[in-house]
């Protein structure tokens, strides 16, 4: 295992000696960032947004247009991906068809000259990791796209000599039912291990069910970084409110006076006070925060009602500003309903950055 630091990481595809490269036309922004040794880290963000650029750029397969990468304080930015130590699971599975299941696991053992009996014991580990032991003897070629899925995974975990574990969407070709268990498994091999891991995904529940820090990207550059808590509860960014979550956070454009935001024409006391400064205000109020009522609060405009079984997603207007409201199954909506925010779960946001509850 291994501390992994970037420093001053940024990469473009375009060819720099061609001259300068814009601003747009990073893939990755320049960025500082440490993997701590043993930690399991999610990278969390849309199609994109640079998440599998930087794993490669870990890896080696790409080397970065600018930065220098560093294990355990050891600078790897030229070396090739072979001699940096690391596993890598890619989305599609990547397996040798005319092997066996036990054979695909133990080849890149036997490439690293281990001992026959340490290759066995750790092959038949792996296998009964993955649900795999009564697949050991079949060839690679008779399995579904699962199951080799699985041996990808597999090849990933039998060693126990590697620096890191790098996974990208290892999970996108595995059907619904089972990814639930490999997630679990995985969560499972980390906490006996204590292997680096970091899980690249678009899928913000394996972010969030898997890691101990999430990092979410956008746009080529790191938002957040916390714990599934912290990016539920307080979202750094605009955009972290909205794409965690489902539905995601509500954003309202506001104004500040004091210790009030307006909404059009609603005042909302924060109860604390916000230097207005000019920026570009906005408040983030998830729609598990917001209590209807058919007396006191907000008027608002029912668009649509969802019934997605354990709860109902109310679609509104506020103001002319679209809003999604989470309730409760069971609870009654009200003909003419009216909305209250819990004050103590409102996030203000200035120029789409998280505004601290001590401004």
């Amino acid at each position: 295992m291994a501390t992994i630091k970037l420093q001053g990481i940024a990469h473009s595809y375009n060819d720099k000696s061609a001259g300068i490269i814009k601003p747009a036309d990073y893939a990755v922004n320049s960025l500082n960032q440490c993997w701590q040794d043993g930690g399991a880290y999610a990278l969390l963000g849309p199609s994109g947004c640079g998440k599998t650029t930087l794993l490669n750029i870990i890896s080696g397969l790409i080397k970065p247009t600018e930065g220098r990468i560093l294990f355990d304080d050891v600078d790897v930015t030229d070396l090739i991906p072979e001699q940096r130590n690391i596993a890598q699971v890619f989305q599609f599975p990547v397996v040798y068809d005319t092997m066996t299941v036990a054979e695909n696991l133990a080849f890149p053992l036997r490439n690293r000259g281990m001992a026959a009996a340490e290759i066995e014991s750790r092959v038949k580990t792996v296998l009964s990791m993955l649900g795999l032991d009564s697949r050991a003897d079949s060839r690679a070629r008779s399995l579904n796209a699962d199951d080799k899925q699985k041996i990808s995974l597999g090849r990933g975990l039998v060693r126990t000599d590697v620096k890191a574990i790098l996974f990208d969407e290892p999970l996108t070709v595995i059907d619904p039912h089972l990814k639930w268990q490999l997630r679990t498994e995985l969560k499972k091999i980390h906490q006996q291990f204590k292997h680096t891991m970091i899980y690249v995904t678009h899928d913000q529940t394996e972010a969030l069910t898997f890691a101990d820090k999430v990092i979410v990207m956008h746009e080529g550059s790191i938002v957040q970084i916390g714990t599934p808590q912290q990016l539920f509860e307080q979202p750094g960014h605009t955009f972290v409110g909205k794409f965690i979550g489902s539905p995601g956070m509500n954003v309202l454009p506001c104004q500040i006076e004091g210790s009030e935001v307006l909404i059009g024409g609603i005042r909302i006391n924060l109860q604390r006070t916000i230097n207005n400064t000019g920026e570009k205000f906005e408040i983030g109020v998830r729609p598990e925060h917001i209590q209807l009522s058919a007396e006191t609060g907000m008027s608002v405009e029912v668009v649509a009602i969802e019934d997605v079984g354990r709860h109902v997603i109310l679609r509104a207007r506020l103001e002319g500003i679209e809003i999604n409201i989470i309730v409760s199954e069971g609870v009654a909506i009200p003909e003419s309903p009216k909305v209250i925010f819990d004050i103590d779960k409102i996030n203000l946001y200035a120029n789409d950055y998280r505004v601290a509850d001590n401004n």
